[in-house]
């Protein structure tokens, strides 16, 4: 691939277009927002000057309502090889593209599995793909140039590609990801109009389930709107396990032994269940998920703090495999929880000690 145009400046398409950019590829922009597309040329994402040249891939990188007449008006006017969308939903664009009458040799439905709570091209990133799935849903019509290309696209942006049916894609992202952002806001919902006394007990669990609520709610309009009966399903079998959950709960209220027994029951299993599930996530670098030790180091918080305590881990010869950070709300200091390799609790601790860090069980 030496030649792309982007349509569509916004997270995801500046972000490739950096991407493409930053490999070689010649890069054209284009936004119905000139502003978008001025801004993410500044950034070094490609050219946003107009040009009506054909190129070897043309991705379309626009709310899911508009992939389809956005797909259809490039086409018409030639201006690539091979064309692709990067849209969250791949049902609804290749059925509205059939009923555009679009030859669809030329075409392939992709989605990569990345994005940030923020949108735009200012929060665009080259390696926001980075070993991150890129899913690709080629029908029986799909050119095997434009498959190709769309192969390079994925390998050029570091991601892994993964070969889906439309269908399968779109009810696995209303699993994955589009429910859970509606489960996020609806647990966010509940602070709003919260006691600031209230809010103010928030600890890291409000956080980690509340983090994506900060979304754009315009964005997730567009993404719901195209994908609603799949993310329905979803939430009508999470809503069955509510109510059973609720029942459970007030049974366990019962000055009735057996109801009490009963209500215990149901909660445990909802607990039981919610662990297995949340054991098949999978684990870094997209392998089986690993069982880590965590290191709890209390740091203060002024700058350097956080490098100096890798720094020390990295000295130990202890390699740190995820962290999480607890502020405190109480004072300038946070807890800091170092996930790593059994075996090297012992080395991390000891060496932490002996440079004066200070330890949580």
């Amino acid at each position: 691939m030496r030649t792309a145009l982007v349509i569509g400046a916004g997270l995801v398409g500046t972000s490739a277009a950096l991407a493409l950019t930053a490999r070689g590829v010649d890069v054209r922009l284009s936004d119905h927002d000139d502003s978008a597309a001025r801004t993410a040329a500044a950034l070094g994402a490609g050219s946003a000057a107009p040009s009506d040249d054909t190129v070897d891939l043309v991705i379309v990188a626009v709310p899911p309502a508009h992939v389809a007449a956005t797909l259809a008006d490039a086409m018409t006017r030639g201006l690539g090889r091979g064309y692709l969308d990067v849209a969250s939903v791949k049902g609804g664009p290749y059925r509205d593209l059939e009923a555009l009458g679009c030859d669809l040799s030329g075409y392939i439905g992709t989605h990569p599995m990345a994005g940030r709570e923020r949108s735009g091209p200012l929060a665009a990133s080259a390696d926001l793909f980075e070993g991150r799935p890129w899913v690709l849903t080629p029908t029986p019509a799909t050119d095997t140039d434009v498959l190709n290309l769309a192969l390079e696209l994925v390998a050029l942006c570091g991601a892994v590609p993964v070969v889906m049916d439309a269908g399968a894609h779109d009810r696995a992202v209303a699993l994955v990801s589009h429910t859970p952002q509606l489960i996020s806001s609806m647990v966010a919902a509940r602070l709003e109009h919260a006691e600031d006394s209230t809010v103010r007990l928030c600890g890291q669990g409000i956080l980690d389930v509340t983090r994506i609520a900060g979304s754009e709610p315009a964005m997730w309009m567009d993404i719901l709107a195209a994908n609603p009966g799949p993310v329905a399903d979803v939430l009508a079998d999470l809503a069955a396990d509510l109510d059973r959950t609720v029942e459970a709960l007030r049974a366990l209220q019962s000055a009735d032994d057996d109801k009490r027994g009963g209500g215990a029951a149901g909660i445990e299993d909802i607990l039981r269940r919610g662990k297995a599930g949340r054991a098949k996530v999978p684990g870094k670098h997209g392998a089986a998920p690993k069982a880590y030790e965590v290191v709890a180091v209390l740091i203060g918080d002024q700058p350097g703090e956080l490098a100096r305590l890798f720094a020390d881990a990295g000295a130990a010869g202890v390699n740190i495999e995820d962290v999480r950070i607890e502020h405190s709300t109480a004072q300038q200091a946070g807890l800091v929880h170092l996930f790593v390799e059994p075996r090297s609790v012992p080395v991390l601790t000891a060496a932490l000690r002996e440079r004066a860090w200070s330890l949580r069980p």
